[in-house]
């Protein structure tokens, strides 16, 4: 495993945003914004089974986490890895995220049934203008 570096443990700790690529059953890439937290070097996220970045990565694990800072778009990491999937049937990870970033519960989602995907780095980029 690789260690996260300071600017990249920064910016999954701020308010910003990720973008997530996964690997669709064709090869293609496929790629979605997400709400980010960072777990050690581990980087997490919620989305919810059913959902395309969680087939492609039950299937393949390989996945990119791209993180801008909001401030700056110079200002950047990416990190490579793969997922592990976890169930949330609490939805705690989500409601997390929300206070993270909106200060308010995300709310119940009758329904939804939530995951965790813990992205163990493989390798790092992060770049600081």
């Amino acid at each position: 495993m690789t260690k996260l570096p300071q600017l990249a443990r920064d910016l999954l700790d701020g308010k910003n945003f990720a973008s997530v690529a996964t690997v669709l059953p064709d090869g293609s890439p496929q790629s979605s914004i997400v709400w980010i937290k960072r777990d050690g070097d581990d980087v997490l996220f919620s989305t919810i089974r059913g959902r395309r970045k969680t087939a492609n990565l039950a299937a393949d694990p390989r996945v990119s986490v791209l993180v801008t800072d909001a401030a700056d778009g110079y200002r950047y990491a990416e990190i490579r890895g793969r997922a592990e999937i976890t169930d949330d049937p609490a939805a705690a990870l989500i409601e997390e995220l929300a206070h993270k970033y909106t200060g308010q519960p995300f709310g119940a989602r009758p329904g939804e049934q939530r995951v965790i995907v813990r992205v163990r780095p493989e390798h790092v980029v992060a770049y600081d203008d």
